[in-house]
């Protein structure tokens, strides 16, 4: 990497405990396990809801044990870490199951971790009552672009922020399972960049959403074309677009799938690219009229968002387990994200915007 000192991918500090993984579909199989290949994160088992499919993975990835099924995985006294990509109406069974393994120091779940924010809220109080890290697995926190973004931003190179964009124009692998929900883009796509303005620009004090369906997707949906904009304490205003259409994909068409994003401050601003749509490292250049005299400067590094982001995502875990302090990624961070996801549907469905004082993450009886 090229650059004044930025720090594009994690350090591995830790990566000694033992991982089950919980599932075997393609988030499983093409990021989380190249990942861990890649710096030797030791993969003990594996189980997914059909065994075939899990051994599939388990040959592909050198797994030596493949159970029969996820409760069995998690009740293998030989791992200490439970990685689940899993759906989330499933999921916090299997949460819950894990919390009560003596043998099971953490736990890594997928976003959503839950249908509502008040199953996520319990599940993060019987992660605390059990006296174990449940972390959630918020990947692109770890895109090499917004991690150098966010060290611009605290260093003080763009002074105050006053607005920021993410512009998407590129088509999701949509999973199977999410036929079953009418939710979709802006629980399972736009989750990603909601939660990333909130690391980027803290919590903000309200969202208005407006939706409408994306014409390739065949099933019901609430929500396919998504358009939030975000209005923050610090008076930064954000917008965030998931045009989940972006024109037609089609023989002979070459279509222009792609992802931009912008940040203005009151002394520079800072803009680049998303890659995972290509399948290219993500980019950022950046200018400052105090660090950089007003020229425009542009890291560089060879990884990208798919797989490497998903190093950091067990790293952060790992460290925790082994420092006994909070990872870098909390439930309870987490569950403001869920809460800014349910303020969008809020607003969507009221036609107004929402405040996020509206959203109660309290605990519940």
């Amino acid at each position: 990497m090229t650059g004044k000192g930025f720090e594009s991918d994690v350090k591995v500090r830790t990566k000694e405990y033992r991982i089950g993984c919980v599932g075997a579909g393609m988030i499983m199989a093409e990021c989380h396990l190249a990942a861990y290949k890649e710096v030797g994160f030791p993969v003990v088992a594996i189980a997914s809801r059909t065994k075939a499919n899990a051994q599939k993975v388990a040959d592909r990835w050198g797994i030596p044990t493949v159970h029969d099924t996820p409760e069995q995985l998690i009740e293998d006294a030989n791992v200490e870490i439970i990685d689940l990509a899993f759906p989330p109406d499933q999921q916090p069974a299997l949460i819950r199951h894990a919390l009560k393994q003596n043998h099971i120091k953490g736990i890594l779940a997928q976003k959503p971790l839950a249908l509502s924010v008040e199953e996520a809220v319990k599940l993060r109080d019987e992660a605390a009552k059990a006296g174990k890290i449940l972390s959630v697995n918020q990947n692109m926190r770890y895109d090499q672009s917004m991690r150098v973004l966010k060290q611009i931003i605290d260093s003080g190179a763009l002074g105050d922020i006053v607005f920021a964009q993410i512009d998407m124009h590129a088509i999701p692998h949509w999973q199977t399972f999410l036929q079953g929900y009418d939710r979709l883009t802006l629980a399972n796509m736009s989750v990603h960049h909601l939660d990333v303005l909130r690391f980027l620009f803290g919590d903000p004090d309200e969202i208005t959403t407006l939706t409408r369906k994306d014409p390739r997707t065949t099933f019901d949906h609430s929500d396919g074309i998504t358009v939030s904009t975000l209005r923050f304490p610090t008076g930064v205003l954000a917008v965030s677009l998931e045009d989940v259409w972006s024109g037609p994909r089609q023989d002979g068409y070459k279509d222009d799938q792609h992802i931009n994003w912008r940040v203005d401050g009151t002394k520079g601003v800072a803009k680049g690219t998303i890659g995972w749509p290509t399948g290219a490292a993500s980019t950022l250049t950046y200018a400052s009229a105090e660090t950089t005299g007003g020229e425009w400067v542009t890291p560089s590094w060879e990884t990208m968002w798919f797989p490497h982001a998903f190093i950091g995502v067990m790293e952060q875990l790992q460290h925790a387990v082994k420092t006994g302090t909070p990872p870098a990624l909390t439930v309870a961070d987490n569950v403001k994200t869920m809460a800014l996801v349910e303020a969008g549907y809020r607003s969507m469905a009221s036609g107004r915007t929402v405040k996020l004082s509206e959203i109660s993450t309290n605990a519940t009886n």
